[in-house]
């Protein structure tokens, strides 16, 4: 592990006015995606939205790295080149999801563990070798009746630890993405609740495993009541409870935070964040990680047509900028 390779590649992927850009949807959620749209699911028109990202003018200006899935780590563009090298000629780091999925955990119904930690070593040891700068790792909390359990919770916050430890010493900085599910009826001080707990149990775990901090990046979802409770927070207070909660459970030296924006509308995503990054006693950077956020109405906008490229790519830079302002207060 070099510490200094670590902390460079941290301080691109926090670099204001910047964000990252998820772009790593598995094979189902792509599916979806495309689905929404009418156009068939396959390896060609995953390209041509995806190429549709990156190509989208001075995106670079807006998003410091992007997570990308494992196919499109390895395809090519349409002239050949691959996206990994495209990336990095713009100035965009690039980066891999490298979990297998959120699995049903064994006698615990309801709820998730995230596999992929067999063979990862060698995995990791590849894709820097490839190219690639950083990589991410999702874990999934589901609030319910008597969930989350201890056992979930600690499971994949270890899993995270491990994964992260693994990246690192491939000079690979890990996000690590706890996720906190939006889906439910919960209030917002019992997101909280469990966000913390959550949060106390991942940095118990990465100090356990000696992970390197000011080489890590955290990807929380944000302290927000559930999307089917009837008299849900407004944006002030979650921007406050969720500055308070990772006030509390983030060290300081954590190179840095990029939220998901898990189910937020656009506006949502992109106001929180503002109201976040308006005050001005943050000990870390505090910037975004979104996929659908920025993606979503682009995507309608093209609709697998050649003729409404220029029109989805000026709309998928509106939400980049609007997204980037909003790291910085300035929305």
């Amino acid at each position: 592990m070099d510490t200094n390779i670590l902390v460079e590649t941290a301080k691109k992927m926090m670099e204001k006015p910047k964000g990252i850009l998820a772009m790593d949807e598995s094979s189902p959620t792509i599916a979806k995606r495309l689905a929404s749209i009418n156009v068939d699911n396959n390896e060609t028109n995953r390209r041509r939205y995806r190429e549709l990202i990156v190509t989208a003018p001075n995106l670079s200006n807006f998003i410091s790295g992007a997570i990308l899935f494992e196919e499109t780590f390895d395809q090519k563009m349409e002239d050949g080149t691959l996206f990994r090298d495209y990336l990095d000629t713009i100035g965009i780091l690039p980066g891999i999801k490298v979990d297998k999925g959120a699995k049903d955990f064994s006698c615990h119904p309801d709820e998730k563990i995230t596999e992929g930690l067999d063979g990862l070593r060698d995995r990791l040891a590849t894709y820097y070798q490839k190219g690639a700068k950083f990589c991410k790792w999702r874990a999934v909390i589901t609030i319910g009746n008597d969930i989350p359990s201890d056992a979930c919770i600690e499971s994949n916050m270890n899993a995270l630890a491990r994964y992260a430890s693994l990246c690192q010493e491939n000079n690979l900085v890990p996000i690590v993405e706890p996720e906190v599910l939006i889906n439910g009826s919960h209030s917002i001080d019992r997101c909280d609740e469990v966000t913390r707990k959550s949060l106390h149990s991942l940095f118990n775990q990465l100090k356990m495993i000696n992970v390197f901090l000011p080489g890590t990046i955290l990807k929380p979802s944000m302290v927000i009541s559930g999307q089917e409770n009837d008299s849900r927070a407004d944006q002030e207070e979650v921007a406050t409870k969720t500055i308070a909660c990772l006030k509390d459970c983030v060290p300081t030296d954590t190179a840095g935070i990029a939220f998901l924006s898990g189910g937020q509308t656009d506006a949502e995503a992109e106001s929180h964040l503002n109201i976040m990054n308006q005050k001005n006693d943050l000990p870390w950077r505090v910037t975004f990680s979104y996929a659908r956020a920025i993606q979503a109405a682009a995507l309608a906008a093209w609709q697998g047509k050649d003729d409404n490229l220029v029109t989805s790519q000026s709309i998928l830079i509106d939400r980049a900028q609007r997204c980037s302002n909003s790291s910085i207060g300035k929305l």
